[in-house]
Parts: C-alpha cells; structure tokens; sequence
C-alpha cells in the first residue's frame, strides 16, 4: 500500500534527477519553525501612534503643510491602524489660516447632521475626540474676517464637548457670542488650558462674558489673557483697587497654577481675580503698571495679595505701540517669601530685603551698572542665588576679538561674570549658557 504525503512548502532533493526511477528526499529542518507572530492589541498601537503623531506637529523642521501631510499618510496604512490613528489624528487640531477653521468647522458640523441618537454614545465623532485645538498662528486678513471668524468659532465650540486645550491669538479677539458659547457648551468644566485670549482694558468692576467662562471651568490650570494697554484715558484716571461688592461671588479656581497677564493694568477678570482665593497659583508673569502712572492699576495689589505661594513671578513688556515702561514694586523678594525664580523688566527697581530670601534664579532684561551695586548689596542675604541671567543678550560667539567682547553690553556682562564668579553665582545670557571662558 502506497501512502501519499503532503507538504506545499517542504523542499526536495534530487541526487540522480536524469535516472529512470530517480529517487527524491524532503529536506526536514533542524529547527522547529518559527511560531506565527501575534497582532499588536490596539492599545499598543496607540500608544506606538501617540507618540508618532506626537513627533509630527508642525514645529521646527515640520512645516504646517508638510505636518498635515504627514500624519495623514498614518492613517492610509491599513484598515485596521485607520481605526486606531483616527482619533490620535484629530485629538491635536492646529489651525493658522482661516480656510482652515471654515473646513474644521463644516466638517464636524456635517458629522454631527449625520450622527443619530440610535449610538450609544451622544457625542459625534470626529468633534468628541478633539482635546488640543491650537490657533496662535491664526490671523485677521481683512475686516470681514472678524466676522467671519466669529462664525466659525461660536459654530465650532459647540461641537468639541472633551477640549481640554484652547489656545487662542491675541491677534483675533473673542466676541461676547463666542465667550458665552465656550461657557455654556457641553463638557465646559473639562477645559484645562486657556491661552492667548485678548480682553479690553477696563477699569469698571462690572463682571463680563470672560468672568463668567471663569466661573464655568473649575479645572482651569492655566490661564493666559492680553490686555489693550493704556491708550484709553479713562483707564488712565480711573480708580483703583476697591474692596469688592457686597453681591461679589468669588471665582472657584483651585487648580490654577500659571497665570499670564500681559498689557492689562486693569479689567473686570483681574478684579474678579484679585478677590478670589488661588491655592495652587505657583507661575504669574505679569506686565508691571504702578499706581503712580496707571492710578487704575490693580498689579501691585494683585502682588501683594497672591505673592506669598509663589515660586516664579516674571515682570514683561511686549513691545508694542504705545510702550509702557513702569517700574516694578521694590518690595518684590518681600510680598513674595517662596520665590525662586524672579524675572524683572526695564526700569529695573530698587528692591528692598530685610531678611534672608530662598531666590535661586535672578533674571534681568539689560545688566545697569547701579542694579549691580545694588545685587552686591543684597548677596549676603540671597544665600541660595546661583544664577544670574541677563534675558535679552547672548554672549558674542567665539572667534571675535577681545576688544570687541569687552565693549558696550559685552563689556558690562563680562563685569558682571567676574564679580558674580567670585561667589560662585553663573552668569547665563538669553540662551541659558555661561559663555566661553
């Protein structure tokens, strides 16, 4: 009896193969064969893809364009990484033109028309799975798309319930419409990061559309708000700090740690602020405006008021038209005992210290030979202080002369490296480094 077997992927050999009966052998391997590989669990896979998409969002070397290109190859590779990448792909949405928010607009806007009420989860997709949308690079091209833009915000809002992330330009201001449709939409307590949002300029204590978001997102971490400055007169003679009104409810953020207020001496959001108790505040940058050039001014109390738990405090001009050069309080290191980080702007003050401080890091816009007096004055009771930093210069590169290193601001950085060395303080220009020696 003859048995015939089987094997597709066996190899044979053929030692007489011209033989009229030749014979033939399976080759059989020394090694047991390989097992089949196992699929990657989705979570793997988004965990792998998180990180890939992560990498691709335009900065540095990737272009806006070339980004968006990129990351939308992760979603053509098969069937089954489609589904997982989809929502990797819209959980970080960057805008910087205004085509771009008309598409991201009209689309989420179609698929919440098709979505019915039959799924079990009540949110569209893809708007439920957007957390970040980023439009600091977005800017007004002509007057109409102020309208325009207002549009597409108050429709696009309503339809990101899970955004925890909204990074706005202080280029293009937010209406009233727009600030009561993030503050009454679905999910407003998710949101977490809020940035680059420009507010007027106004000394009345009246509460607006933006206090009124404040109090809608009790998760609030970060918080950043531009002002419109000083250009208006009544801002100028406007009263300043009061107590707060009888019928004033306080603010309920206890999870806000850095907050950013710039070109803003006053308004009815830092009034509200000012009032309110902030427990986690730890990071404030502001833009400095005394009492004695903006009477309205609400800085130096707001200081005062929330600088004892502070660990970074950073006074900063933007430059723009008309420019504010206000000095700083002088009792800075006093108001604020947990510092360790202090950033100043020009003037820079004459600070005051009657007790030892913590302060590990000094930053300083330009170095001023009397501000250094000063530092020497008060190194005996700055014991932790190691560095000093000088903001807006870099060190000249190597290679140049030494008459050139030792000439205007160099020379003055170069003074101020050989006192600071000799108490073992570093001396770090714009970019954080210490200069060739």
């Amino acid at each position: 009896m003859t048995a015939t077997v089987e094997a597709p992927h066996a190899v044979w050999l053929k030692p007489r193969p011209l033989a009229r009966c030749p014979s033939s052998f399976m080759m059989l391997p020394l090694l047991p064969s390989e097992p089949a590989s196992k699929p990657l669990p989705p979570e793997v896979w988004s965990d792998i893809l998180a990180h890939v998409f992560a990498f691709y969002r335009p900065r540095g070397e990737f272009a806006d364009a070339d980004a968006a290109r990129l990351r939308m190859g992760l979603l053509l590779i098969s069937k089954e990484i489609h589904g997982v990448a989809q929502p990797l792909f819209y959980a970080h949405i960057h805008v910087s033109s205004m085509r771009g928010l008309e598409k991201l607009a009209t689309h989420l806007h179609k698929a919440d028309q098709q979505w019915d009420s039959i799924r079990r989860i009540p949110y569209s997709a893809p708007g439920r799975w957007i957390q970040t949308v980023d439009m600091s690079a977005l800017k007004y091209g002509t007057p109409e798309h102020v309208f325009w833009f207002d549009a597409l915000l108050y429709q696009l809002l309503a339809l990101v319930p899970f955004m925890a992330h909204l990074i706005a330009s202080p280029r293009c201001a937010f209406s009233r419409r727009s600030l009561f449709s993030l503050a009454d939409r679905e999910g407003a307590g998710n949101l977490r990061t809020l940035k680059g949002v420009q507010l007027k300029t106004d000394w009345r204590a009246d509460e607006d559309a933006f206090v009124a978001l404040l109090r809608a997102c009790p998760r609030l971490e970060e918080l950043e708000v531009y002002g419109t400055g000083v250009d208006a007169p009544e801002v100028m003679a406007g009263e300043g700090a009061q107590d707060p009104p009888l019928d004033f409810r306080p603010l309920h953020l206890p999870r806000l740690r850095r907050l950013v207020v710039l070109t803003m001496p006053t308004s009815p959001t830092l009034r509200a602020l000012l009032f309110s108790p902030l427990p986690a505040l730890r990071h404030l940058t502001l833009t400095p405006y005394d009492e004695q050039s903006v009477s309205a001014s609400l800085i130096p109390r707001f200081i005062t008021t929330h600088g004892a738990l502070l660990t970074s405090l950073h006074m900063h001009n933007l430059n723009q038209w008309p420019l504010s050069h206000c000095p700083s309080p002088r009792d800075l290191l006093e108001t604020c005992p947990a510092l360790h980080h202090l950033s100043l702007e020009l003037p820079l003050p004459d600070l005051k210290l009657s007790k030892e401080h913590q302060l590990e890091i000094l930053s300083v816009a330009h170095p001023k030979p009397e501000f250094l007096i000063l530092l020497e004055r008060l190194l005996p009771k700055l014991p932790k202080l190691r560095f000093v930093r000088v903001r807006d210069v870099k060190w000249l590169r190597g290679g140049m002369s030494t008459r050139a290193q030792h000439a205007g601001v160099q020379g003055e950085m170069q003074l101020w490296k050989r006192k600071l060395n000799r108490r073992r303080i570093q001396m770090l220009d714009a970019e954080w480094k210490t200069g060739a020696e």
